[in-house]
């Protein structure tokens, strides 16, 4: 994957997992990102964990971005994590965004989600988040 440096914007891959059809937020969020100069790619709606980890590999993503309203999380985000280990992948920043409860928070940072942004969350503390996340590679 992608390794940060001062002269390359960051790459970051936003999808939607599963049957999850509700997408203004992470609209949103791909603006903010955008408009704080990072080159977002957005897979859309109803996309695998295979994809994502395979259009990761492809576009040299930095980082992937999940948002999950639909409480899939738990069942979907290991599947994701295992295919991005299978392409040799596994070193991208994850984040997951949306109805995370706090019970939840740990467990995914144990499957090695990096960031977790319950939502609600501002477009700045995630933006900040990445920049620390992307410094510290």
């Amino acid at each position: 994957m992608a390794t940060q440096n001062t002269n390359r914007t960051p790459k970051i891959l936003l999808a939607k997992l599963g049957l999850d059809g509700h997408d203004r937020g992470v609209k949103i969020i791909a603006r903010a990102f955008r408009d704080a100069g990072m080159e977002v790619v957005y897979l859309g709606m109803r996309v695998t964990p295979d994809q994502v980890a395979q259009a990761a590999l492809q576009e040299d993503a930095d980082v992937v971005g999940i948002s999950i309203l639909s409480g899939a999380h738990m069942r979907l985000i290991p599947r994701l994590t295992q295919a991005l280990k299978d392409r040799d992948a596994g070193d991208v920043i994850l984040l997951v965004g949306g109805t995370i409860p706090e019970d939840d928070v740990e467990p995914l940072h144990d499957m090695g989600v990096q960031g977790v942004f319950p939502v609600g969350t501002f477009t700045q503390t995630m933006i900040d988040f990445i920049n620390s996340s992307l410094e510290s590679k």
